[in-house]
């Protein structure tokens, strides 16, 4: 058996192509391939842009009676991704490109159009210098200066990169580190005299509002002038309101220090501690006498006052006193 992936076939000695029947197949014929889509296109059915790159299953097919320089021109039918509408473009040799048939519209493209426009212009130019000489030495007049032109402002370019090599960007980021550390110093110290400026106004708007207190309160407090007040009215002693008693002081009565029974009532006199009956007994001293003349001046308050005299008088007393 022989090999079926093989370079080259084996041939017998009685091979004869002319034998071989040929198959008659149609010129227009078309062909599935698989392609991507040349350029960015939108459907003219849905809307639907379909971006360069885009892979589609593709109908081939030779357009008849369309030759470049003997090249032939190939037509491609794809269908649109969303409405699935027919959109056809075919091979461009004499651009290098693709041209757009129907179903679809072909982006807007600048490079495109640029390089139309230039290869426009070219070919006017050559008309023109085919014809006229003249035209030739000013057209390279014009590129002669505009050459000039070119190279002057090249040579600026390199003198101000020469220039820009030799500075020193370290310093001058240095230099405006240290300007803005200044620049954020002085606003630090504006908000500073700010704030002291904000807080002095507090302050003194702050007394002024005490010293307008103290002058509302200051005639509260004066005393209100007497209406027939004499001069000699100070010289006289102040008058002594009665206080009034209360109801349980009227039932019960008060306890009062005075004693109206104090002259009623007497302190037993002790014996002198002097001579008694010619007997030679030595005499109190100074401090002892002195004890004993408080002892008898105050009864109540004294060893005395405890006696059964000395509460009856009390308690006379503040009986007596409500009725006064």
């Amino acid at each position: 058996m022989s090999e079926r992936k093989v370079l080259n076939k084996y041939y017998p000695p009685d091979f004869d192509p002319s034998k071989i029947p040929k198959l008659k197949l149609p010129k227009d014929r078309q062909y599935v391939v698989r392609l991507m889509a040349p350029f960015n296109m939108r459907c003219k059915t849905c809307g639907e842009y379909i971006y360069k790159g885009k892979k589609f299953n593709a109908r081939k097919e030779t357009v008849q009676n369309e030759l470049y320089l003997g090249l032939p021109i190939f037509r491609f039918y794809i269908k649109c991704t969303r409405c699935l509408a027919e959109i056809t473009f075919k091979t461009d040799p004499e651009n290098t490109d693709y041209a757009m048939e129907h179903g679809a519209t072909r982006n807007f493209q600048a490079e495109k159009l640029l390089e139309e426009e230039e290869k426009r212009v070219q070919k006017e130019r050559e008309d023109e210098e085919l014809n006229n000489p003249m035209k030739v030495l000013e057209n390279r007049t014009k590129d002669s200066k505009l050459e000039m032109e070119v190279l002057e402002n090249l040579q600026e370019l390199k003198e101000l990169n020469q220039r820009q090599a030799h500075v020193d960007f370290e310093s001058m980021l240095q230099q405006y580190r240290d300007y803005e550390a200044q620049q954020k110093q002085r606003e630090l110290e504006e908000d500073e005299q700010e704030m002291k400026a904000m807080l002095e106004q507090a302050q003194g708007r702050r007394l002024l509002e005490d010293s307008d207190s103290d002058e509302e309160e200051r005639p509260r407090c004066l005393p209100k002038p007497l209406a027939n007040a004499k001069p000699t009215d100070i010289l006289q002693e102040p008058k002594v309101k009665k206080r009034k008693a209360e109801s349980w002081e009227k039932s019960v009565g008060t306890l009062s220090q005075k004693t109206q029974l104090s002259g009623l009532v007497t302190a037993k006199r002790r014996p002198a501690l002097g001579l008694a009956n010619g007997t030679g007994a030595p005499v109190a001293s100074g401090a002892e006498s002195q004890r004993l003349t408080g002892a008898t001046k105050d009864p109540i308050h004294s060893g005395m006052g405890t006696s059964s005299l000395g509460l009856l008088g009390a308690y006379s007393d503040s009986e007596d006193s409500p009725s006064d």
